[in-house]
């Protein structure tokens, strides 16, 4: 069922903020080339092929999480598909299992990554979709 049919039959279509132009062609590749945020690589669900996307890994009682803050994304679908995911920062990489996250945790979660990194780009996009539902937080597990 595709998510049209869903929003036909009165359910709720899953919200998305697709990044423009500047924030695709210039401001992720500067950011993974400079090293100012980690890189989330991830197999594409169709191809194969690595999907890689500057993200915020908020770190939180000693457990890592992964909130995608324009909603359903791309990489998002991708991670459920794949279930696993490389986080590259300064040279280094670890290997995760992703566990995705919902109700009381989600918007515990949620909460806290908008206290760490609740400004500009950011705090817009939080606000602009102010439903904890359309924020995908996944759990960052260690993989064996």
């Amino acid at each position: 069922m595709t998510e049209n049919a869903d929003a036909g039959r009165g359910q709720r279509v899953p919200a998305y903020r697709r990044p423009g132009w500047f924030v695709v062609r210039v401001a992720n590749p500067l950011m993974r080339w400079l090293g100012a945020a980690s890189t989330l690589d991830v197999p594409r669900r169709i191809t194969g092929t690595r999907q890689r996307v500057p993200v915020n890994i908020l770190e939180l009682d000693g457990q890592r999480y992964l909130v995608s803050v324009r909603g359903r994304t791309e990489w998002v679908r991708n991670l459920r598909a794949a279930g696993h995911c490389t986080v590259r920062h300064r040279g280094r990489h670890a290997r995760y299992r992703a566990v995705e996250i919902s109700g009381d945790p989600r918007e515990r979660t949620l909460a806290a990554y908008r206290h760490r990194w609740g400004a500009g780009p950011v705090r817009r996009l939080l606000d602009e979709l102010p439903d904890p539902a359309d924020h995908p937080t996944f759990r960052l597990d260690p993989a064996e």
